[in-house]
């Protein structure tokens, strides 16, 4: 027998997925955060430091000198005695020119032989590649050519001087027949070989055309084997006072107008000094002319020279230029103020009507941006440029908006909104600038400030 079946079909109860519902929470969550890092200006900070600036003064100027130059006699072989650079007394031995080159010939060929060289001579070589290698930098690689350059100096001295000594009975032999001369220091000075046409020029004398270095010729009597007659063999510096001349524009030769002193750096060494100063006008260019007292063996074989003035230097707040900007105050006399509220803060009497037009005055207490003598500088957050105020016990008015000023500053963000602070720069290059520390109104140390004052407004909040 059959049965009539009836099949009904089976509902799956409603179960929530509590894994999937904060999945997709989530993923909704990211994808809002996602958009809105993508759309929102992100602010980046800048801590502020401390620092130190100076003003980037490099010039190069002339070196003049009493210098006076020494010339042959005769033509011959030249043998030198002294170090260039060196300091001479009087009387004593330079250089020699041996006209039939005989004398030379020997000095040469003993010179060439270090043997000859003394236990004193040994130990003040050794001395100075000892000191050259413990002051030796590699920022520093180019004073190695110089280095060279003295040592080959110092070398040549003394063996040329012990060579000349080991046949002294030859050389006094052609002095008393006139074909071998010696040339001694007729004066206290320092010896110089080269030589380059300046000798006789003076601070009164020189010309601008002295500044183009691309003409400048000079020539090296040390390196010469032969020399003519009337040939510079030497020169002897004098003094050591000496000057250097330095093109200037008009507005440091008006900074500079009112002192007669000033430090300087030679950046050849990076000596420091001080020096006197006068400015000249002379074929329509301005001159500064520095007068110095030592120094001169240094720089003795120089004729030019690089040095930066010294005029300043800052050290304050170091914030980048790029957070620097400007915003515009009310400017309220210091009278309208006084003290109020549960605080006792600073505060004005701003004149309200209540509902029913009755007139009446409100005690705000605005924040203060800045101060001068006279005026507290406050912004247009708590009132606004129609708004009236007046003094306490007192019918005196006055209208906010009657004064306005604009400030530097920087926007501080310490507590994650923009707050303007103001700024006093002390000095200012292409990417930073100094500010004053300890100012009432302004940023200290340590304080985190939007790298870029553009991008951002007061109150506004930061991401």
């Amino acid at each position: 027998m059959s049965k009539n079946k009836k099949v009904v079909r089976y509902r799956k109860p409603f179960n929530v997925n509590i894994g999937m519902i904060i999945f997709i929470i989530i993923f909704i969550y990211l994808i809002f955060n996602i958009f809105s890092y993508m759309t929102t200006e992100h602010i980046s900070t800048y801590e502020v430091e401390q620092g130190t600036m100076a003003e980037n003064n490099i010039y190069r100027g002339l070196i003049l000198r009493q210098e006076q130059v020494y010339s042959s006699d005769t033509a011959g072989a030249l043998n030198v005695y002294v170090k260039e650079a060196s300091r001479v007394g009087y009387g004593n031995l330079i250089c020699s020119v041996d006209e039939g080159g005989s004398v030379s010939k020997k000095i040469d060929e003993a010179a060439g032989n270090a043997s000859n060289l003394s236990a004193h001579d040994l130990s003040e070589i050794e001395d100075s590649i000892s000191e050259f290698q413990t002051s030796y930098s590699a920022q520093n690689f180019y004073n190695v050519s110089t280095f060279k350059e003295d040592l080959d100096s110092a070398l040549n001295e003394s063996l040329s001087l012990a060579a000349l000594d080991g046949i002294s009975d030859y050389a006094a032999a052609a002095q008393a027949e006139n074909t071998f001369h010696t040339y001694h220091a007729d004066q206290p000075g320092i010896v110089v070989y080269s030589t380059d046409g300046y000798e006789g020029v003076t601070t009164d004398t020189f010309q601008s055309s002295m500044f183009d270095e691309a003409s400048y010729d000079r020539t090296d009597g040390q390196r010469a084997l032969q020399v003519a007659a009337g040939a510079p063999l030497y020169k002897l510096i004098t003094s050591e006072y000496w000057s250097l001349v330095i093109p200037i524009g008009s507005d440091l030769a008006k900074r500079l107008a009112d002192d007669d002193t000033l430090q300087l750096r030679f950046m050849k060494d990076n000596t420091t000094t001080y020096a006197t100063y006068t400015i000249t006008e002379k074929e329509g260019s301005t001159y500064l002319i520095l007068t110095l007292r030592s120094g001169m063996v240094r720089y003795a074989k120089d004729r030019y020279a690089e040095v930066e003035l010294l005029l300043s230097e800052e050290t304050g707040l170091k914030i980048p230029n790029s957070a620097i900007t400007e915003k515009e105050f009310y400017t309220v006399p210091k009278d309208f103020f006084m003290k109020g509220g549960d605080s006792g803060s600073l505060g004005i009497l701003v004149q309200r009507s209540d509902s029913s037009g009755k007139a009446g005055a409100e005690f705000i207490a605005p924040t203060i941006y800045y101060e001068t003598d006279t005026a507290y500088y406050i912004d247009g957050e708590e009132v606004g440029a129609s708004d009236i105020i007046r003094k306490a016990d007192s019918t005196e008015t006055y209208q906010i908006g009657s004064g306005t000023a604009r400030l530097q500053g920087v926007y501080n963000i310490n507590k994650g909104y923009a707050i303007f602070k103001q700024i006093d720069i002390l000095y200012q290059n292409e990417e930073y600038a100094i500010v004053r520390t300890g100012t009432t109104y302004g940023i200290a140390l340590y304080d985190h400030i939007a790298l870029d004052g553009s991008k951002i407004h007061e109150n506004d909040l930061i991401n």
